[in-house]
């Protein structure tokens, strides 16, 4: 990252409404129509695993984690990762999605997923599911749909559809 001082913060309730306006300037209203969208309406993102990333006082970034099930195991939903285009390709990005996963793992979660660009993700290790593994609620590019294990082999034998996760 170049001539930013970024400070990458865990999100609080009271950064809730500035998040929620950079979604609307970032995505638009059609992002209300996209399965991952969908899919987080219906369970509350893990604030102790959400993130905001700020120059000064000033918020540029975030990203979000919320709790899935693919098939019976649990695991998270990494999304939505937004930033303001003027700190975009500064490595705002990558520091939140490095961040969250890091304190993910901390937490003991395995399995975070995403529909997303694997050449921008993989960088943080997201690979492509294989074929008919996670299954999503709605219209996904299979090409999209990635995964990171934050434990080795913490993927194998897992299949089944992606429903958002809650305490049984």
């Amino acid at each position: 990252m170049t001539d930013i001082s970024l400070t990458i913060l865990p999100e609080t309730e009271h950064d809730v409404p500035a998040i929620e306006r950079l979604h609307e300037r970032t995505f638009g209203p059609g992002r209300y129509a996209k399965t991952a969208y969908r899919l987080r309406e219906q369970v509350a993102h893990s604030l102790d695993l959400s993130f905001t990333a700020r120059i000064g006082t000033l918020l540029v970034g975030s990203v979000r984690l919320s709790p899935v099930r693919i098939g019976e195991t649990k695991a998270l939903l990494l999304g939505p990762l937004t930033v303001e285009p003027p700190f975009r390709e500064r490595g705002v990005g990558q520091a939140l999605i490095a961040r969250a996963l890091e304190a993910a793992g901390a937490n003991g979660h395995r399995l975070v997923l995403l529909v997303g660009d694997e050449p921008y993700y993989g960088k943080c290790g997201f690979k492509r599911v294989p074929p008919g593994r996670a299954i999503m609620p709605g219209p996904v590019d299979p090409d999209r749909l990635l995964v990171v294990e934050l434990s080795r082999g913490a993927f194998e034998g897992v299949s089944g559809p992606v429903q958002p996760a809650w305490k049984r």
